[in-house]
């Protein structure tokens, strides 16, 4: 009888990674053929840009996907947050646009981000880039992929400043007081500075505080299956789909490389 248990839950995990990887391209696409054109668009809370592609993306991956899971949560950054999620085993946690300002700008560090949560952990992720033509994911204990080639974090616990991405005072912070440092170049869209990090052209990403689930939960799980860890800058676990989405610094890289800065802050932690 486990047996048979087990078998319906590998075929029912292989159902969503599919409908996951189709829903998120179609997505993208419907994000790519918006971009560069006139767009309405206005600001939420007090700095946060959200347009009228973002809403369409939105309800694109909102309708399929939860016509063809109804039981499973919703999260979504351009949803109204329904707290039924909370009593909900896999939840859908979405950002229709991760990067908008810079999508607004004409800048291709914009993605789809879209993640399945298993109770407080990522169980499937997937982050296409349409405009750089990139679509990375990944499956609990399956490996991490990009254009479905393997990808793998860094290994070493030396830090190459140009290597590294996040807020400035926060990685310095890292160098000896003397030492200039120059940093990678700004990426955007942070679910996509986290998926460099998996796929090795960065060493280390920081995440300054007040990144939320939607933020993170697919990227976390690229890292994780890179190799790489991506924890709270204090070494904790990051839980998902929690009545407080808002989360506090973060960092990602490397196993060895985590493991050095993680050690680094706790000596010297920030103010």
């Amino acid at each position: 009888m486990a047996d048979a248990s087990a078998t319906s839950q590998t075929k029912l995990l292989a159902r969503d990674a599919e409908l996951l990887k189709d829903t998120v391209r179609e997505a993208g696409s419907l994000a790519l053929s918006l971009f560069g054109t006139e767009l309405k668009n206005w600001t939420k809370g007090s700095s946060s840009p959200v347009s009228e592609a973002d809403i369409a993306v939105n309800d694109l991956l909102e309708s399929r996907l939860r016509s063809a899971t109804p039981d499973y949560g919703w999260l979504s950054e351009e949803s109204v947050d329904d707290e039924q999620r909370l009593s909900k085993q896999l939840v859908w946690i979405v950002d229709p646009i991760d990067g908008t300002r810079g999508y607004l700008a004409g800048r291709e560090d914009w993605c789809v981000s879209v993640a399945l949560v298993e109770g407080a952990s990522p169980l499937l992720a997937a982050v296409f880039a349409p405009a750089s033509e990139e679509f990375f994911f990944a499956m609990r204990g399956q490996g991490a992929t990009r254009n479905e080639v393997a990808v793998h974090t860094t290994p070493g616990t030396e830090l190459d400043f140009s290597r590294v991405a996040g807020p400035r005072p926060l990685v310095e912070r890292l160098s000896p007081a003397s030492q200039e440092i120059a940093l990678h170049p700004r990426i955007g869209s942070l679910a996509l500075r986290l998926c460099r990090v998996a796929q090795g052209s960065l060493d280390a990403a920081f995440a300054g505080g007040q990144s939320r689930d939607w933020d993170l939960a697919a990227a976390n799980l690229i890292v994780q299956e890179a190799n790489g860890k991506m924890t709270a800058l204090s070494g904790d676990t990051i839980l998902y789909n929690r009545r407080e989405v808002a989360h506090g610094v973060l960092v990602a890289a490397g196993r060895d490389r985590h493991a050095s800065i993680v050690s680094h802050f706790r000596k010297r932690p920030l103010p």
